[in-house]
């Protein structure tokens, strides 16, 4: 008998800064929406393992999506997108799950993010904290200068390159067949994509002397950083947590840049709790007023 997964993809037509772009997404489960954006220069695959969780499926509708010029979200048709360098900016990677939860009509949805999708949780507090129930950053930083360079965008050098870099950000113990198959998901990116993702992640993102004013109170932040990430390593994850009142940061012990994907059981391990307690928190206040 064929075996199936539960999660089920379709695409949505979205409006963001003036073009149409047509945004690939797939889900699974029931109950409070969460929103899950990927790493730079990846897709939605890397959630697959999050979005065929049974525990999770009985409470959450898990919505993972493809970022535009990624995996099966295609460039759009109505821009001449090749006459101009690819940079993902702040504002436009922001419009992104604000669109998609506008546009599948999410009431109070989560989002959850990991490298770049982890800085966007702190950026979606400060700018649309009143569109979240909560935000929580995976492999988050204030500011992670120096990865905008050209070795990632480079006629001599093949997206091999880029897998392998990604492949030593995982903790060494990780299982071998998702640590392969996370670097399986970078090495088919487009070219310029990896690179052009990197704009935001370190020149457009700087939370440095904005997190401070972030109201917990309307939108709770949860900040977790892998025990051998080198990048959003857990330090930095920490020193983003006290910048923002009230935030939460707990450092994830055994994993690396890619959580979801490169060691899913033990990531769903510490997601569990951490989304049970997001999700409910609101409810269970209003209930105690």
């Amino acid at each position: 008998m064929a075996r199936f997964d539960a999660a089920v993809g379709r695409y949505v037509h979205l409006e963001l800064g003036g073009v149409e772009h047509r945004v690939y997404f797939e889900e699974a489960g029931e109950g409070v929406p969460v929103l899950l954006q990927h790493t730079a220069g990846a897709d939605g695959r890397q959630w697959r393992h999050v979005l065929e969780d049974e525990e999770l499926q009985s409470r959450y509708r898990l919505i993972a999506y493809d970022l535009p010029y990624h995996g099966k979200s295609v460039p759009p048709t109505g821009k001449a997108w090749w006459s101009e360098p690819y940079r993902l900016t702040k504002d436009f990677l922001m419009s992104v799950p604000v669109g998609l939860a506008d546009a599948l009509e999410l009431p109070e949805p989560l989002y959850m993010g990991s490298s770049i999708g982890g800085h966007l949780a702190v950026d979606l507090a400060i700018h649309h904290p009143e569109r979240f129930r909560a935000t929580v950053g995976l492999e988050a930083s204030a500011y992670t200068p120096g990865g905008f360079i050209d070795e990632f965008y480079h006629p001599e050098i093949g997206n091999d390159f880029k897998a392998h870099v990604m492949y030593g950000m995982m903790a060494p113990t990780s299982p071998e067949a998702y640590r392969r198959e996370t670097t399986w998901v970078y090495s088919q990116g487009a070219p310029a994509v990896f690179k052009g993702d990197l704009y935001y992640y370190s020149i457009d993102h700087d939370v440095r002397n904005s997190a401070r004013g972030i109201d917990t109170d309307v939108c709770p932040v949860y900040i977790l950083n892998g025990e051998y990430d080198w990048s959003g390593t857990p330090e930095a994850g920490e020193e983003l947590a006290a910048m923002i009142p009230g935030a939460r940061y707990r450092t994830m012990q055994g994993l690396g840049h890619f959580p979801m994907c490169e060691h899913p059981e033990r990531f769903l391990a510490e997601i569990r709790p951490v989304l049970d307690e997001l999700a409910y928190a609101k409810a269970k206040a209003q209930a105690e007023v």
